[in-house]
This record gives C-alpha cells, sequence and structure tokens, in this order.
C-alpha cells in the first residue's frame, strides 16, 4: 500500500480526534467496567454512522453503556421497554386532538432523541419492530402521510436475550441488517466488579458521569472517520471476505451489499481511533466479526444464530489472504 499517495488528514486534527476519542472512552470505561474493547467497538460504530444489537443476557451493563455514551456526549435518551403489546404509535408518536385550539397536534415519540435504548426488542412484534426501520436507514420517519427528519445525531442501540425464546419474535434479516454490530458484553473481570461493587454501584457513577463531548465534536469525529483513507486492495481484500460468504456452501445467505458497507466505514473508524489516517488489513480483520456475523445466514445443518455467525465469519477471515 503506497501511504505516500494519500492526501493525509493534517496533523493537528488527527492528534485532536485521537484525543477526543480517548476522552469518550475514558468516560464511559469509568461506569462500564473492564470491558475496553467492547467501548471501542461501540465508539467505532458511533463514529461510523451505524446502530448496534446487544445480545446478551440481562445484568451486564446493555442499558448502562448506551446510557454511558448519552451522557458523555451530551445527547438526548429514551429508553424504549419493547413488549409484545408495544405499538408502533407508542415509538413514533401520535396525533391527539386539543381542545383549546380544536385541532390535532402530533406528539412526537420516545424515537425522537439521538440515543435510542430498544431494550429487548425481539419481546415487540414484527409490525412494532419495524417501526425503526426507516429511521435507522434514513434517519426519518413517515406517519399519517408526513416524512419527519429524526435529531441528529441517531443512534439505536438494541438489546436481546439469546437465552430465551418463549414470548420472542426473532429479528428478521432485513432488520438485523440494519445494524452495523452486534456485540457480546459478557461478565466483567472479578476485579472491575469488585470495585464497582465499592464504589457504590453503577447508578451512583453515571449519576455523577459529565459530558466530554458535543454534537459538533461528534460530528467532527464523524467526518474525520470518513475521510480515512482505504487503499484499493484493501478494499479489495474486504470485498473478498464479504464474496467468500456468498460463494461457501456453509452460507444460506452471504453478506450483503450494505454489509460491505459498513464494514468499509467501521474500518475507517477503526483506523482513527488507532490514530491513522489510513486503513490496514487489521482494521478490517477486527472489525469483520462484529460488522458481518449477525449478516449471514447458515445452512441448518452447519448451525446457526449469531453466535454461529461469528465463528463462521472468523474462519472466512482466516480463510482469505491478506494482502501484501
Amino acid at each position: 500500500m503506497n501511504v505516500e499517495s494519500l492526501s493525509p488528514i493534517p496533523a493537528d486534527q488527527l492528534a485532536e480526534s485521537l484525543a477526543a476519542i480517548g476522552r469518550l472512552e475514558s468516560n464511559v470505561a469509568q461506569v462500564v467496567r473492564g470491558k475496553e474493547s467492547v467501548i471501542r467497538l461501540a465508539v467505532v460504530s458511533l463514529l461510523a454512522r451505524g446502530h448496534v444489537l446487544i445480545e446478551d443476557v440481562p445484568g451486564v451493563g446493555k442499558t448502562t453503556l448506551a446510557q454511558a455514551l448519552a451522557v458523555s456526549l451530551g445527547l438526548s435518551f429514551q429508553r424504549i421497554q419493547f413488549t409484545s403489546d408495544l405499538l408502533p404509535s407508542d415509538i413514533l408518536g401520535v396525533s391527539v386532538f386539543k381542545q383549546d385550539v380544536q385541532e390535532f397536534q402530533f406528539v412526537p415519540g420516545p424515537i425522537f432523541a439521538n440515543v435510542i435504548l430498544a431494550d429487548e426488542i425481539n419481546r415487540a412484534t414484527p409490525k412494532s419492530q419495524s417501526a425503526l426501520l426507516e429511521g435507522m436507514s434514513e434517519g426519518t420517519v413517515s406517519i399519517e402521510r408526513r416524512r419527519l427528519r429524526l435529531p441528529t445525531p441517531f443512534l439505536v442501540l438494541a438489546t436481546q436475550n439469546p437465552l430465551e425464546h418463549q414470548g420472542t419474535f426473532p429479528l428478521p434479516e432485513s432488520q438485523l441488517d440494519r445494524f452495523m454490530m452486534s456485540l457480546a458484553i459478557g461478565y466483567p473481570p472479578p476485579e472491575a466488579e469488585r470495585e464497582l461493587l465499592l464504589s457504590g454501584g453503577v447508578e451512583q457513577i453515571l449519576g455523577q458521569l459529565k459530558p466530554v463531548l458535543g454534537k459538533d465534536d461528534l460530528a467532527n469525529l464523524q467526518r474525520t472517520a470518513a475521510s480515512v483513507h482505504v487503499d484499493p486492495k484493501v478494499a479489495d481484500y474486504l470485498l473478498a471476505i464479504a464474496q467468500t460468504t456468498r460463494d461457501e456452501p456453509e452460507f444460506a445467505m452471504g453478506v450483503s451489499t450494505r454489509g460491505a458497507q459498513s464494514l468499509f466505514r467501521a474500518a475507517q473508524a477503526m483506523a482513527l481511533c488507532d490514530g491513522r489516517e489510513f486503513v490496514v488489513p487489521d482494521d478490517v480483520q477486527r472489525a469483520a466479526i462484529p460488522v458481518l456475523s449477525h449478516r449471514v445466514l447458515l445452512r441448518q445443518s452447519v448451525g446457526g444464530g449469531i453466535e454461529g455467525g461469528r465463528q463462521a465469519i472468523e474462519r472466512v477471515v482466516a480463510s482469505v489472504p491478506v494482502p501484501i
């Protein structure tokens, strides 16, 4: 890869971006202890303008991660508890007749916030799940023949419990494809969990957390991430990984074009978080599993689910030659 041919990001801008990312990750790490790699992936998705699906057991910090990101950036936050009786209007909003003015006025729903926590998203019916689709793809919602723009930035963090299946509605592939990444937080290390207990718990620390960046800072970081250079050889490497999932017989459905684009943007953000103005193959490899594992469908004889997808993508990444 010919680094000399790049149009470099100015050194001072790169240094400022790296410092801002460091402040954001350190602030979130005060609450989400011992999970630096998970925080890094969440920040990468945020810089790449993507949404995150967190699949893990209850009580490991899924809600805390979403709240800590929102507070650290000074963004508005709304939690939507998905249940079987949740209606699309409970998410989008509804028009209410006002007696004093004798007309209907639209009352915005919780989706009109910067950071949305869609808690246990697979407990709602497909109709309610789909209320998020347009907003996640286009940053707008269509209500009563009107198209309304959502606030920017707009980030959806959705959670689901991989161990519970009764009374749930699995997310269709079309909706899974809207999420840039799928993550698993896992239990914290014993030392970090001990520190958390002795410090008074998550709620107390979260209540004391202060913003370290603003909307403008985030917008600048997102623009800088989008300008990180990707050499054609690295782009070909990325596409070879996506193409392998479409050709290998163990996959009933391979990575979509949207998935390849998400991997491209995530690799750019990954490079920026490491303080580089260009993407290397290692950025693609580190982003591949969280970005692609939920987008593939494995044949029944092989197994399925996001965990099966992670293992399959890991094998694909190991099999594709790395460009020199």
